[in-house]
């Protein structure tokens, strides 16, 4: 619907395919520099445990504006169908956002300018998001969790969309040659082990080769004829 971006009953969001491409080294997986877009340097928590949103978390992050609810479907097509007026949409009250009485620990944590910091603050910190932040960032490549809160850093908090997919494209670009993602899919497709073996921890300058301008590769947003 123009004007309106819906949470739909069955909404269940994260890096996509999130699991899968959190494990297989694509910890930003094409949600991390947009999630930015929407949600600031917020999104380096997503961008990095892989953490799900639900309807209400969803429109708390600004992905959505309103929430239907599945048996309220018929509903709207019917009075769409009729009159075109959307208006029930916003007469809707939107689930509980789990997400929210996370926010002053992911505020405190996950504000840092390198994935370093972050991990300094959580293991610093002895509570229960802490303690499952940190169980999630141990199973994901330190290369593309370090990649993400750097593409965060670089897109600050009110980056253009363009600026946030160039910099994720970057990164899918060398994925596969460069970073973890064929080891992640070794160990969560094929051998599906789930005992994937990194690339040791990466400094800075492995980070910025892998966010490094692509030349003649750029992405290319232009129409082509």
């Amino acid at each position: 619907l123009p004007g309106f971006v819906l949470a739909l009953a069955f909404l269940l969001m994260a890096e996509p395919p999130r699991q899968v491409a959190i494990e297989s080294g694509q910890s930003r997986g094409g949600f991390g520099p947009t999630m930015a877009y929407v949600w600031s340097r917020r999104g380096a928590f997503l961008g990095t445990t892989g953490a799900r949103m639900g309807p209400g978390d969803a429109i708390l992050a600004g992905f959505a504006d309103h929430y239907l609810p599945e048996d309220r479907w018929p509903d709207l097509i019917a009075t769409l169908c009729s009159t075109g007026d959307p208006g029930m949409i916003a007469t809707m009250s939107p689930p509980a956002a789990p997400l929210e009485d996370l926010l002053p620990e992911i505020d405190q944590h996950f504000a840092g300018a390198t994935l370093t910091g972050i991990l300094t603050s959580l293991t610093g910190t002895d509570t229960p998001f802490a303690t499952g932040a940190l169980a999630a960032l141990s199973r994901v490549s330190p290369l593309s969790a370090a990649c993400a809160v750097e593409m965060l850093r670089r897109l600050g908090d009110r980056p253009a969309l363009r600026d946030a997919l160039e910099l994720e494209y970057r990164f899918a670009h060398r994925a596969q040659g460069e970073a973890d993602f064929l080891e992640g899919i070794r160990a969560s497709v094929i051998d599906k082990d789930r005992t994937p073996r990194w690339r040791p921890a990466p400094d800075a300058a492995r980070v910025a080769a892998m966010l490094a301008p692509l030349g003649p590769d750029t992405l290319n947003l232009k129409d082509t004829p």
